[in-house]
């Protein structure tokens, strides 16, 4: 199967380089010979030339300013991270403090979601369009023996076709012991248009690897609650697991590509779209010395746990568009998903746990465009005609007053497959092997957003039936008595954001708040009723306007709560009923600058740790990192 995958690929480049006779004819104007003949006025491409988009179209430019959202994004996963409250080492899991942060799918998926923070998923790679090569270099220290990297460089070798490679890489040792993480997402691209745009290709092959060490969280937590000097060293406190360690991979092979069938772009088009996934993913965690924390085992040490999954989803559809009715898509779905251990439980000569879960989804359904005036609005059906039934109906409708003022809903009704985790699970542990047949998940949630030159507002009400979640059944909510659990009842979750940014001359404050309410017959989603983050800022130029700088702080809040517990074994969050953390300040100190395309970061996080107490925790048992001076920065080459 790799074979053929690696044929079919090469296949579509050659069908791109295919096309080099046709475009050599480029009109005299072409993006690559205007710049080579440029007046010597305006030797430079203008910034609108350098474009990036995804799956949806969503078409931005390169950006290389500097504002306070440039370093919101300064961080590991690159994007705003506002509801999701970091471990003490990056590259490691994180708490999810905003449930809105979710989204659901009604197609299952591999399951161990602590471990696919940093996952890239097909609809978030980013493809490009750029007149000349583009490269970006990002680095920031970490705490302690390593670098954050990540770096990408695309060129058009026409005006046709673009290629990208990417590659970004972690090594961090961390301060407590047993933590190292070392991680790298690799990618790359290519995207294809011919001349007239009736033939459109996007493609990507993307390998992930995250490698974590795992020490299951502080032995006594109040060794580092005391503040005794002898731990201060960190290393010296002593943690759950000493040599356990976690690792998660995946890659995927990507294809979209899409063919009208009238030969000129008319008002009415007819267009045949395909679409192809194949992926694999696999979680192993291994120990070598015996344990108890996670109950008995069906062997004394060197536990070795490795589940391992491959699915392939094609998509086939067509797309009609009318100047009268509008766009609309029908098409046919099919995922096969494969499950599997090297091993199985048994009995009494029967089969309790089997070593693996297959099966074959198949849907079809429609998709409706509107977009007309100010007015902008999508509607999707999808409905499972296989064994296993599933849907998903989702309405989006977008009205724009202005280039500043806009106001936009989305309502969701999905019926969810359970991920496989859930269904299957086989461990080295005796209570860590399971065969369940749950039900699926229900979900309706009403999203409602408005962008104003005020403010921005955000809210959303999600009901929950049938919702899946991971529980200990012990009193004491140990590690070792953790279990995918159906929760019968129903849960209503409610929450509004916040956002608005208020200047006076040279000084800027920068304002989010999330307010979130459950209401729920028992405590299984569990969020804070508040979280904050506030930054107050100054910006000005120096050196004569060569350099401009913001600088200030950063104050991140968040109330307590019983925040779900981690654990390592299955890579999942689960709910828990003993300890709760937050109602502590997360204060920030940054100095950015960006000189030309550069932008130098520098940042003194959570330099309030030495004076508030140490009840600083990102999940129970796991502390929030300390006091820590970290730099870098983000380069852009345009040649």
């Amino acid at each position: 199967m790799k074979y053929l995958l690696y044929l079919f690929f090469f296949l579509f480049s050659t069908l791109g380089y295919s096309q080099d006779e046709e475009l050599q004819i480029a009109k005299p104007d072409s993006i690559r010979k205007s710049l080579r003949e440029a007046p010597k006025e305006n030797p430079k491409a203008p910034h609108n030339w350098y474009k990036l988009y995804t799956l949806s179209k969503d078409t931005v430019y390169v950006d290389t300013s500097l504002t306070v959202k440039s370093d919101y994004k300064y961080n590991y996963l690159r994007k705003d991270n506002f509801g999701l409250l970091p471990f003490a080492n990056d590259g490691h899991t994180y708490t999810t403090l905003h449930y809105g942060y979710n989204n659901y799918k009604s197609l299952p998926d591999f399951g161990f979601k602590a471990k696919q923070f940093n996952y890239l998923k097909p609809d978030e790679v980013q493809y490009f369009s750029v007149p000349t090569p583009l490269t970006e270099l990002y680095f920031k220290t970490v705490l302690e023996q390593g670098q954050s990297v990540d770096a990408f460089v695309t060129l058009n070798t026409s005006k046709n076709l673009n290629f990208s490679i990417a590659y970004k890489g972690l090594r961090s040792l961390g301060k407590y012991l047993n933590s190292l993480s070392s991680t790298g997402n690799f990618r790359m691209t290519s995207s294809y248009v011919t001349t007239n745009k009736r033939y459109i290709l996007n493609s990507h092959y993307v390998s992930q690897d995250f490698t974590n060490q795992e020490n299951g969280g502080l032995l006594n937590p109040q060794d580092f609650e005391s503040e005794e000097s002898q731990f201060k060293d960190r290393a010296r406190i002593d943690v759950l697991l000493e040599d356990a360690k976690a690792i998660f991979k995946g890659r995927r092979y990507f294809v979209d590509h899409s063919f009208r069938i009238n030969k000129n772009e008319k008002t009415n088009n007819a267009i045949i779209e395909h679409q192809i996934n194949y992926e694999t993913k696999s979680y192993n965690f291994k120990k070598a010395i015996a344990t108890d924390y996670f109950g008995d085992g069906f062997v004394a040490n060197n536990y070795d746990d490795f589940a391992k999954y491959n699915s392939l989803y094609n998509k086939i559809g067509a797309t009609f568009s009318n100047s009268s009715i509008g766009k609309f898509n029908v098409f046919v779905e099919n995922a096969n998903y494969n499950y599997f251990y090297n091993r199985f439980l048994a009995s009494d000569n029967a089969v309790i746990v089997p070593n693996s879960v297959a099966l074959h989804l198949n849907a079809f359904g429609g998709k409706y465009f509107y977009n007309k005036g100010k007015i902008r609005g999508e509607a999707l059906f999808s409905k499972g005609i296989s064994k296993q039934n599933f849907s998903t109906l989702d309405l989006t409708a977008k009205y724009t007053f202005d280039d500043k003022n806009s106001i936009s809903a989305q309502y969701q009704n999905i019926s969810k497959v359970p991920d496989l985790n859930y269904t299957l699970y086989q461990s080295s542990f005796v209570n860590f092997n399971w065969y369940n047949n749950f039900k699926n998940e229900k979900i309706n949630a009403l999203k409602v957003q408005a962008k104003t030159q005020w403010f921005s507002a955000e809210g959303q009400f999600t009901l929950l039936n049938d919702h899946l979640y991971f529980a200990s059944n012990n009193a004491l909510d140990s590690l070792a008595s953790v279990k995918p659990m159906q929760y019968g009842d129903a849960i209503n979750y409610l929450s509004v954001k916040l956002e608005k940014e208020i200047k006076y001359g040279k000084f800027a404050l920068d304002n989010t708040i999330l307010y979130q309410q459950v209401t729920q017959n028992d405590a299984v989603l569990n969020v804070p009723k508040i979280v904050t983050r506030n930054t107050l800022y100054f910006s000005n130029h120096a050196f004569k306007k060569a350099m401009f700088y913001q600088t200030g702080f950063t104050f991140q809040y968040f109330t307590k709560y019983y925040a779900n517990s981690y654990n390592p074994l299955i890579a999942e969050f689960y709910t828990q009923k003993t300890t709760k953390i937050g109602d502590f300040p997360l204060i920030d100190f940054f100095f950015n600058a960006r000189v030309r395309q550069t932008r130098i970061f520098l940042k003194a996080e959570h330099f309030n740790s030495g004076f508030t107490g140490n009840k600083f925790y990102s999940a129970p048992n796991y502390p929030y990192k300390d006091f820590i001076v970290r730099f870098g920065l983000v380069w852009n080459f345009f040649q």
